[in-house]
């Protein structure tokens, strides 16, 4: 027998990989955010040092004379030092010592727009060029603006060591893909005991199940208290009332053949004892001929048993085939001439013409409405009316029935039930072995008292 899986587990897994997943591409996401931010202050302010130095050209360009080798020290000291390259018309070129690393284009494809490029070099290092105006310097003694001289061009290149930096967004890169895993390694620990106590309220579902059983038929689930479980419990208590029911009919099923069974035994019995200890006048071929009767009447109750077990459990398809409703119903009506005849009963029949048809199954049809209208003939009054009826694929049989009332209406269909528990020859399966038929027919079986005391059955 194999293991059945873990609920929790099943749970615990999906979760962990959604929220690994969420957080990886979450954790991708800042450090793409991180790195541009980080990359974007960098030179926001590797530019604005450079820009530092286009001020110092306009207006202190004696600070930046060149040495005899073209050089002078960085601007800034430290372990990451500013170098740079200055280019103007009219004047040598000025470099730091050292000087910067020259990138592809320089100065050649420097622009008025800056232009940063990364160098791979042996520290790694950022630069970043551009050009611009300046105006000449001015003579001593005279002011800036005092000549009306065309500024001169000038192109400048800047480079910062990019060590740092580096380091930093390696750092960023670890503590953002290590988070992700932590975090699940955390959950994988944490979420089965969580689920677990979520779960809680199933494990007591499941404890409130075990006493109910047939032993207590009207035990019902409680309310759960949780909002997914209630449709669970709702179904589950439907079941237990259909349960119920079912169990409910096979006591009533069983109390009625036991019933019928008994007393038609105890006919049969008190019959020959009779016959054996107190001889009648009568002949045995007329002892005989009740016994066959009484049989007769317990092999029709078996029979309608059977037949009702093999309709309501399917093993009765229909068959569609054309009847001639007509002689149909001359065939069922000479089954019941003599008690129509016997109790006087008037017939009223409309919408059975011969020749008329009707696609249906013979045998269901013989046992739907020959048990309708053996219902009808056995039970209406004494010269009471019995009236036929077809309205296309509709059919109905109504009688009088003045000793119904309507709470016996609901009753009609429920096996062994009878009016009146004496009547001989009738066990109380008809009705029920009509309502089978009518559903094996994929038709529905309604039963009405009107007001003039006429109970009709209706097929539809």
């Amino acid at each position: 027998m194999s293991r059945s899986a873990s609920l929790a587990w099943r749970l615990t897994a999906p979760l962990a990989l959604a929220v690994l997943l969420a957080m990886g591409a979450v954790a991708l996401f800042m450090d793409h955010q991180v790195d541009s931010e980080l990359d974007a202050r960098f030179h926001d302010a590797l530019l604005a040092q450079a820009k530092a130095l286009t001020t110092v050209v306009e207006f202190e360009e004696g600070r930046l004379v060149a040495s005899s080798n073209g050089t002078q020290p960085s601007l800034l000291g430290g372990d990451a030092p500013i170098s740079y390259e200055l280019r103007c018309e009219g004047r040598a070129a000025s470099r730091s010592d050292p000087a910067p690393p020259a990138p592809p284009g320089w100065p050649e494809q420097a622009t008025t727009t800056p232009r940063f490029d990364e160098l791979d070099d042996a520290g790694g290092t950022q630069t970043v060029m551009f050009r611009f105006d300046a105006p000449y310097p001015a003579a001593r003694g005279v002011r800036p603006h005092a000549t009306a001289q065309a500024p001169r061009t000038c192109w400048l290149l800047v480079s910062r060591p990019r060590h740092d930096m580096d380091q930093l967004l390696l750092t960023m890169d670890w503590i953002l893909a290590l988070g992700p895993v932590a975090a699940s390694l955390a959950m994988l620990l944490a979420v089965p005991w969580l689920v677990r106590r979520g779960l809680a309220p199933l494990r007591t579902l499941a404890e409130r199940m075990r006493g109910i059983g047939p032993q207590a038929p009207a035990s019902r689930l409680p309310e759960a208290g949780v909002e997914e479980l209630e449709p669970l419990v709702a179904r589950f208590n439907e079941v237990l009332a259909r349960m119920d029911e079912v169990l409910a009919r096979e006591r009533q099923f069983a109390s009625g053949l036991a019933h019928e069974t008994r007393t038609r035994l105890a006919e049969l019995r008190s019959l020959v004892d009779v016959e054996t200890r107190f001889p009648s006048e009568r002949s045995p071929q007329e002892v005989m001929a009740e016994v066959g009767a009484i049989g007769a009447e317990l092999e029709a109750t078996v029979t309608a048993l059977l037949e009702l077990t093999r309709l309501e459990a399917g093993f009765e398809p229909a068959r569609r085939e054309s009847v001639d409703m007509g002689a149909w119903l001359a065939r069922t009506l000479a089954l019941h001439q003599a008690t129509i005849t016997r109790r006087g009963l008037v017939l009223d029949i409309e919408g059975f013409e011969p020749g008329s048809t009707m696609i249906t199954d013979p045998a269901l049809l013989d046992m739907l409405m020959g048990n309708l209208i053996a219902n009808a003939v056995s039970h209406a009054p004494e010269a009471g009316r019995v009236s036929l009826a077809r309205h296309g694929e509709a059919l109905d049989v109504s009688n009088d029935a003045p000793e119904l009332s309507q709470a016996d209406v609901g009753q009609l269909g429920h096996r062994f039930w009878r009016k009146h528990t004496g009547e001989a020859g009738h066990a109380g399966l008809g009705v029920s072995l009509a309502a089978a038929a009518a559903h094996a027919l994929g038709r529905n079986l309604s039963f009405e008292l009107d007001q003039a005391q006429r109970l009709h059955a209706r097929v539809r």
